[in-house]
């Protein structure tokens, strides 16, 4: 849903979170055209799925749900995955690491919150990643 929106601008209330899309998208930023394709996972990947796909990606938004602890208990991992994959000797991109932006969504769910915001804030301090929390 929070691509679908990046993307349309648009809400959409209904949606499917064990599919897997890639989604292309054009836009203008600081008077330079970039193209995208967003890699929305379907979060359910075995070690090696997710491995291949972020050696695939150029940057990230690790992104949990704030009413749902484990997803933000996943966080730490998938840095620490995203690191130690692209700083490989093996990939010849070079050694920048690439933008990594950890975002708790469902800002909005207060009564159902189990992650609170301080939480975010000091696992991104631990990690020196920029965080924001967003509905």
């Amino acid at each position: 849903a929070m691509t679908v929106r990046f993307i349309t601008r648009r809400f959409i209330g209904d949606y499917d979170p064990t599919l897997e899309m890639i989604y292309r998208h054009m836009a203008v930023i600081d008077g330079e055209v970039v193209h995208f394709e967003i890699l929305d996972t379907a979060g359910q990947e075995d070690s090696l799925q997710i491995e291949e796909k972020i050696k695939w990606g150029d940057g990230f938004a690790v992104v949990y749900s704030v009413t749902d602890r484990c997803s933000f208990d996943e966080v730490m991992r998938l840095c620490f995955l995203i690191n130690h994959i692209h700083s490989s000797p093996k990939r010849s991109s070079g050694s920048e690491q690439p933008p990594v932006v950890i975002v708790g969504n469902k800002k909005d769910l207060q009564f159902d919150r189990m992650v609170s915001t301080e939480d975010g804030e000091n696992l991104s301090k631990a990690l020196k990643l920029p965080f924001y929390e967003i509905s």
